[in-house]
């Protein structure tokens, strides 16, 4: 199907209303900005899998576990493989640690709310 005018158009004011859902929370603008910084965006999305699992499906795994941010901020650091699928994370060990645990600790409030 060809993209005409008329979708594109659509497409673009459903991509501004899921901005504008996550702009609305504390911080999150400026920590997107954060993570665009560290390279997180070349393979991750708040709430879209691109090459590794989004932001907000990290989020719903690891939110209510005990020892989350550091485990996420170690796994951002180190790198992993098998935890999503057959495509490796491949370890950032340029971010700070205290950099990772800034991105760690964003991550963790994405949390879809429970659906009614």
């Amino acid at each position: 199907m060809a993209l005409t005018s008329k979708h594109a158009g659509w497409f673009f004011v459903g991509l501004l209303a899921a901005g504008a859902s996550y702009a609305s929370q504390p911080g999150s603008t400026e920590m997107l900005a954060f993570a665009k910084s560290k390279a997180c965006l070349g393979c991750h999305q708040v709430d879209a899998r691109r090459v590794g699992p989004s932001f907000t499906l990290i989020a719903d795994r690891h939110a209510d576990q005990q020892g989350a941010e550091a485990y996420l901020a170690s796994a951002i650091r180190q790198g992993g493989r098998g935890r999503w699928g057959a495509v490796p994370m491949p370890a950032q060990p340029q971010v700070s640690e205290a950099d990772a645990r800034r991105l760690a600790q964003w991550i963790l409030t994405l949390k879809p709310a429970p659906t009614k």
